[in-house]
C-alpha cells in the first residue's frame, strides 16, 4: 500500500499494515518509494501521512478514541 507524506508529497510504500490500522500506534513502517534501489525501511508518523488522493487517513486508524462522544 502507498501513501504520501504531507511535506514532501513523496510516497511512502508501507510495510507494516497491521501497524497502519492499529490506532494505538503513532508510526509505521515504510519506506520512500523513489529513484531505482530500494529504500531503508523508517519509521513514519501517521499525522503526516495521508492518502495519494489527499485524503486523510481514517479517524479509527489515527485515534484510539475515535468512538468516545
Amino acid at each position: 500500500m502507498f501513501l504520501k507524506q504531507k511535506s514532501s508529497g513523496d510516497l511512502v510504500e508501507i510495510v507494516e499494515i497491521r501497524e497502519l490500522a492499529d490506532p494505538f500506534k503513532s508510526g509505521v513502517t515504510g519506506r520512500f518509494h523513489s529513484g531505482e534501489e530500494l529504500q531503508e525501511t523508517e519509521l513514519f508518523n501517521k499525522k503526516e501521512l495521508t492518502f495519494p488522493s489527499g485524503e486523510n487517513l481514517p479517524r479509527c486508524w489515527v485515534d484510539p478514541h475515535y468512538r468516545d462522544s
